[in-house]
């Protein structure tokens, strides 16, 4: 391994018992539910059910009509709003990740980039909150380009799935839901609650409080419909108040103006910043224009006075479906960036799902997005997400065609699910001298743990001595005195990898020492827990495993040091020729090695919101003969320690007592400290069988399993009547 210096809790949000109620069968609310839950006893005796066949009374916004799969939604008009309780909210869409930090800082960024999501009418796959199967679904994964996401659809109220605000958070970038209003309906609703204070206030408490419940970082204000005298002199002092609330209770939270109306209550478009629209920007955190700007407007925009040092604030739109008179848009998206980037301006793209929704083949989808990406690359900058030990990354963009578990594959299937997604590479394309080439792609052929792993590949010339050096992450990790440094890979033969590691200001860091760390089988016994967990990790350092994957580590020596890059050197292993190669990379892990060893248990694992059916309905008589399950699990346990959950089931006794119990099954991965069972097929009753709950520690090392949660549900079929 090469190291050089070059100069230079994930909880979720309200921990707060009514924060998290989820829904007892009598009385729905969410309040009831889980005090239910809480009452169950913690001993062996578990949970006892009787199989009856009948409606469910989950709330059908927040849960699937047939499968009561979790599912995120928003608010259609402003009594949904204004009626809208923590007791009754969707404890599933609550994002699981906090905002991450980030190097440069939001606030200290001369320019900006905003991606407003707005595709197909939103609430697509996306919507099921514990992901989905689907064979080409859309994602997003280029967030080191991106400092602001919006989810945008045309309901009255957008609230961002939480998937979305998982992936978001994890790389430091701010998540707005939409609060829009149009046509006749808006205009009533703006008359109705920009009327007087009290109605204006009102309606921010209750925004505030969404993006505070669910986890996100703020709002678009979108008002595209003419207001009144009356109307049009609240909506700055709406703005305002829903700015300073928001930024008390959401740290880093943003509210954005859309270029709409005018100070006179006019609805018409100007497609930059000027007096007749002035009186919004100042009253909140940003400016998002129209589309159908023309240079000229940057021109102006640039030398008005009321910008007032605040350039970074003026978002310029960008459509990228080129609807209306535009500079660039499609595939030419870049020529608009370069003209905004050109007067200083920050750049709002709206709708990038176009590749996506108009180029045919969705096979082909990734190779459009990086396409796609690369074009505006020039004229974006990378941010760079801060992350303390330990971290790890398998580079799951959050959707597959399988999904793999060290190297194997647990499930044959396509699937999607953001909060799968892990810190993302950067991904490029990049000539080299000599007709050499460089390319960094995301590969769901083969993968190490989720969805896909991160494909390298290329041509070194034969004239290339030197090694090939592909740069995988740009990050803000600290590192301790004493790291520990894995990196899981598949090389091609004819090459030989090595990473180097690229740290920030060489006067503050000094390294010490490298040194590659062997296979620990035949190392003498170590009494210190601590020590004794990383000699059981790298065991496996050095030794390929059955499928391929080559685990290399490495501990460096370092004081005052701060990772800042992450690099594959690639180098010819043999005579000199053309030599074409690929890595297949795994993931990488840093770990402290004098970490502290977590006796954390998972603990109050309850069960409730029981569901059965048979098949596809909720009658005896239907056609399948198969009993399905349909639960909540709700634990504690500390987040910030777990990279996921794996949730189980096994059978214990019945029906028939002469079978001995079963092995532990697979459910899925839960993101958060709740899992919502659907649709699991258990046996006929009477039967005990049993729930499990195993955390994957961001450690890398396996949990005992006395730590794991556990509850057994009995069931009992209801008696004739």
């Amino acid at each position: 391994m090469a190291l050089t210096g070059d100069g230079d809790k994930l909880s979720l949000r309200g921990e707060d018992g009514e924060d998290h109620n989820v829904g007892a069968q009598t009385d729905t609310s969410d309040s009831s539910r889980l005090e239910s839950c809480l009452d169950q006893p913690m001993d062996s005796s578990g949970v006892h059910e009787v199989v009856k066949y009948v409606p469910s009374p989950l709330p059908a916004k927040h849960y699937d009509a047939d499968t009561t799969e979790p599912i995120s939604c928003g608010l259609q008009s402003l009594e949904e709003l204004l009626s809208w309780k923590q007791s009754e909210a969707n404890p599933f869409n609550v994002a699981a990740v906090p905002l991450a930090p980030r190097e440069p800082p939001l606030a200290r960024c001369l320019r900006r980039t905003l991606v407003s999501h707005d595709m197909m009418g939103g609430y697509l796959d996306d919507r099921f909150a514990q992901g989905t199967m689907a064979e080409a679904p859309y994602a997003f994964y280029h967030w080191q380009y991106i400092d602001i996401f919006n989810y945008f659809t045309h309901n009255m109220v957008t609230i961002p799935p939480a998937v979305w605000t998982n992936a978001a958070h994890k790389h430091g970038v701010v998540v707005l839901g939409t609060f829009i209003t149009e046509w006749t309906d808006g205009a009533a609703a703006c008359e109705v609650f920009l009327k007087e204070e009290e109605s204006y206030r009102s309606v921010a408490d209750k925004l505030v409080q969404l993006s505070h419940y669910y986890g996100f970082d703020g709002w678009l204000i979108n008002i595209e419909n003419s207001l009144s005298e009356v109307a049009v002199k609240n909506a700055p002092l709406f703005l305002r108040y829903l700015t300073d609330q928001l930024h008390e209770r959401v740290p880093g939270g943003l509210v954005l103006w859309y270029d709409s109306v005018l100070d006179n209550g006019k609805l018409l478009w100007q497609n930059e910043l000027n007096q007749s629209n002035r009186v919004f920007f100042d009253a909140c955190d940003g400016f998002f224009t129209n589309y159908n700007w023309t240079e000229q407007n940057l021109e102006w925009m640039r030398d008005y006075s009321g910008i007032q040092g605040r350039q970074a604030d003026v978002y310029v739109g960008v459509d990228v479906f080129a609807r209306g008179k535009v500079v660039g848009g499609m595939l030419e998206t870049n020529k608009a960036l370069e003209i905004i980037q050109k007067h200083g301006f920050s750049t709002a793209i709206f709708a990038p799902g176009w590749v996506y929704e108009t180029l045919n083949d969705k096979t082909e989808f990734r190779e459009n997005q990086d396409k796609f990406w690369a074009l505006l690359s020039d004229y974006l900058y990378v941010h760079r997400p801060a992350s303390p030990l330990p971290f790890i990354s398998s580079f799951c963009q959050g959707f597959g065609k399988a999904i793999y578990w060290r190297g194997k594959r647990e499930a044959n299937r396509g699937w999607f699910n953001l909060s799968a997604q892990e810190t993302q590479p950067l991904y490029y394309h990049t000539e080299l001298e000599d007709q050499g080439w460089l390319s960094s792609r995301g590969c769901p052929e083969d993968a190490w743990n989720g969805g896909c792993s991160l494909l390298l590949d290329g041509l070194i010339p034969a004239a290339h001595a030197s090694p090939v050096c592909a740069k995988i992450l740009s990050l803000h990790v600290p590192l301790a005195s004493k790291t520990l440094v894995t990196l899981i890979y598949k090389p091609s033969t004819g090459i030989k990898v090595s990473l180097e590691m690229k740290t920030t200001d060489a006067r503050l860091c000094t390294h010490m020492d490298v040194q590659d760390v062997k296979p620990s089988s035949g190392s003498p016994a170590v009494r210190d827990e601590g020590l004794q967990l990383v000699s059981q990790f790298t065991q496996l350092c050095g030794n390929p495993s059955p499928d391929g994957w080559t685990v290399g580590c490495s501990q460096l020596e370092l004081r005052g040091c701060a990772l800042r890059e992450v690099c594959l050197r690639i180098q010819r292993d043999g005579p000199p020729q053309d030599t074409p190669f690929s890595c297949r990379v795994g993931e990488i892990m840093l770990l402290d090695v004098d970490l502290q060893v977590s006796t954390e248990l998972v603990q109050g694992l309850c069960l409730y919101d029981v569901v059965w059916l048979r098949g596809a309905g909720t009658s005896p008589e239907s056609p399948s003969p198969c009993l399905h399950l349909n639960a909540t699990l709700r634990w504690k346990y500390l987040t910030e320690l777990a990279r996921h959950f794996r949730v189980y089931w096994r059978r214990l006794r019945g029906p028939d007592p002469r079978i001995s119990p079963g092995e532990l099954v697979l459910v899925g991965r839960a993101y958060s400290n709740l899992f919502r069972v659907t649709e699991l097929a258990v046996p006929e009753p009477p039967c005990l069988l049993e729930l499990v709950v195993e955390p994957v520690s961001k450690k890398g090392l396996p949990v005992p399993e006395n730590h794991w949660g556990r509850r057994s549900l009995s069931y009992t079929a209801a008696l004739a009547q």
